[in-house]
């Protein structure tokens, strides 16, 4: 059975907290100031979340499904937005909250466990949506797929 869209990434972002935490109670911690530390980490969550929510609305607004274990139900192509600049804002925003995670849990090696979030979502999850979309809407996606980059 493959893997393929059938986890939710909600789901993936916690079991990535969860091995950052761990990580983070084996590995040596990085010398930060807390206020710092607190400082970074709620800047990039503030930023992580608002770049979901972004990308969230601009589904609802296009008036398709938001669901990522069924790509192919997508019933229009968002290209405004926040989708001019990233073509995943959602997953984009997961990655910033659990790099805060990494962050206020001082620890740098946690940080591959979120690199580890990219290739799965990048294997997993992105390209099974990738080709839907090429599916569903063939030519218009291709050229958004060559105007915006998949993460940043």
């Amino acid at each position: 059975m493959s893997l393929k869209t059938k986890i939710p990434p909600p789901a993936v972002a916690v079991v990535t907290a969860l091995i950052i935490w761990g990580i983070s109670r084996l590995a040596p911690q990085v010398a930060m100031p807390s206020g710092v530390r607190l400082s970074v980490a709620l800047a990039l969550v503030v930023m992580g979340v608002s770049l979901g929510a972004a990308g969230i609305i601009s589904f609802r607004l296009g008036r398709t499904t938001v669901n990522p274990t069924k790509p192919e139900e997508a019933s229009s192509l968002i290209s405004t937005g926040i989708y001019r600049v990233t073509r995943n804002p959602m997953y984009l925003g997961i990655l910033l909250a659990l790099i805060a995670w990494a962050v206020f849990l001082s620890s740098a090696w946690a940080l591959f466990a979120a690199g580890g979030f990219v290739l799965y979502m990048n294997h997993f999850q992105i390209a099974p949506e990738e080709r839907a979309l090429l599916e569903l809407f063939s030519n218009e996606y291709k050229s958004y797929k060559a105007r915006v980059r998949r993460w940043l």
